[in-house]
């Protein structure tokens, strides 16, 4: 690349905001979890330059935009033929209680921050996959730490161009500010949600002495000041291309538990609670422990009961199928609805190697909102033929009480994978049955816990429990 050609740069600072937990992870793991979030020299969580631009570059090639060259923009290697990237991106940092960015070693400042000082100990999320037979699957218990919900980072791209059009540069913010565009690990379980909280620009011509002089003036380090710039107000981009919306409000009927996976003084089982930063006039603060609704017991729910609504759509009923290779084809995983809709992480091969992989193509949230009071309860199992407790069966667990509250939660899906036989209309079904009250979510369903109930929304149209879909094509 002969930078002498390129005589434009295009720059942009993003502020983000992760409206749910972050989990981008080091490789690393201690004592205490299976996953450790990357940290900065600060101790600090941070987001590499590196996940920024891959997320990026992978939302252009889904867009499939004719006139936008990902190879040229984002450099590429072939054998002997290559091209070094034209944009570039810079880590994420941190911001403090103030709004300001944490770039460089600032360990005292971090002691005395009222924010900062509590990313010593983050959350860890506990994670449990359920088979078709309802135990846990081989390898599925694990947990990872995650970043809090509502921490906001700083970070810049540059582009360099060859004129002053800006249209590629144009369509490079327009993803970073997308409804889909999520970061880290488990997008597709609740994590990684990102808004865009600010935006500056700056375009400079380099044959210009004056700007030549103030781009190579500027600094690298992002609490630096970024020129008298052109400020954007974030979109609020509610454009669903390529996707569809569903939103849930659900009213729960009584109690509710997701539990944390620990006990503590008073019970056997606690629900999980989560802390997450809340930001009014620039200033971030962490709040208490709020009600967790877990994107990942939703999902788990919701695959099990597509499973059954898809085969039931399609026919295929347990005493058709003579063995149990038969049945293994239809639940988990290799149900095809399942598969199209949620992924999966494949399966060795004879060389042992890992194929038919696939991405999710359904995209969850996570909901942390409200402060809402626990009720202890009892339980014993009690022998018939004495009368008394049966030996290990005695245990309490602390449920949340929430009759009378709203929780909304959001999923977007893809098109193209709702357009296979019978499988939009299994997933609706499955959400349906959240509303209805037929599904149950989260810990003790088999107790009366976790029934809901309440309306779904379609792309913001309604169609539980009237279907005004139906109206509009009359």
């Amino acid at each position: 690349m002969k930078f002498s050609e390129y005589t434009h740069r295009f720059l942009a600072r993003f502020v983000i905001e992760a409206e749910t937990p972050l989990a981008v992870g080091s490789g690393e793991k201690d004592i205490l979890t299976d996953a450790l979030v990357a940290t900065d020299v600060n101790g600090l969580p941070y987001i590499p330059g590196t996940a920024i631009a891959g997320v990026v570059r992978h939302m252009i090639e889904d867009v499939k935009t004719t006139d936008f060259d990902v190879n040229q923009i984002f450099g590429f290697q072939k054998g002997q033929d290559g091209q070094g990237s034209e944009i570039i991106f810079t880590e994420a940092k941190i911001l403090n209680s103030k709004g300001e960015v944490v770039d460089g070693m600032k360990l005292d400042a971090i002691k005395t921050d009222p924010l900062l000082q509590n990313y010593n100990k983050l959350p860890i999320r506990q994670h449990v996959r359920i088979n078709d037979k309802g135990v846990t699957d081989k390898a599925g218990k694990f947990d990872e730490q995650v970043c809090f919900a509502g921490t906001r980072f700083c970070f810049e791209l540059e582009m360099v161009a060859k004129c002053e059009t800006v249209d590629n540069f144009n369509k490079i913010l327009e993803q970073v500010q997308s409804q889909t565009f999520r970061i880290g690990g488990g997008t597709r379980s609740g994590f990684g949600k990102i808004k865009v909280v600010d935006l500056q620009t700056k375009t400079l011509d380099l044959t210009k002495q004056d700007q030549l002089k103030a781009y190579l003036d500027k600094s690298s380090a992002l609490d630096s000041d970024f020129w008298d710039s052109k400020y954007h107000k974030p979109e609020s981009n509610d454009k669903n291309d390529g996707w569809v919306k569903y939103e849930l409000k659900l009213h729960p009927e009584d109690f509710f538990l997701f539990g944390s996976g620990y006990g503590d003084d008073e019970v056997d089982m606690t629900p999980v609670k989560e802390k997450k930063v809340v930001w009014k006039d620039g200033k971030g603060e962490l709040t208490e422990e709020l009600v967790l609704i877990p994107a990942t017991s939703v999902k788990g729910a919701l695959a099990h009961r597509v499973a059954y609504h898809y085969n039931k759509l399609t026919s295929v009923f347990a005493d058709k199928l003579k063995t149990q290779e038969e049945r293994e084809k239809v639940v988990g995983k290799n149900n095809k609805a399942v598969r199209d809709l949620f992924g999966s992480e494949g399966e060795k091969d004879t060389d042992n190697k890992m194929v038919n992989q696939l991405r999710g193509n359904v995209l969850f949230s996570d909901v942390i909102e409200q402060k809402l009071k626990d009720k202890i309860l009892n339980h014993v199992a009690i022998d018939r033929f004495t009368g008394g407790a049966i030996d290990g069966a005695l245990f309490s667990e602390k449920n949340t009480y929430g009759r009378g509250q709203e929780f909304i939660l959001n999923i977007l899906a893809k098109k193209s994978a709702l357009e296979g036989e019978k499988i939009q209309e299994s997933f609706e079904d499955a959400l349906k049955d959240i509303c209805k009250g037929m599904l149950p979510l989260g810990g003790g369903v088999n107790r009366g816990n976790g029934v809901f109930k309440g309306s779904l929304f379609e792309n913001n149209v309604e169609v539980y429990p009237e279907d005004k879909r139906k109206e509009d094509q009359k």
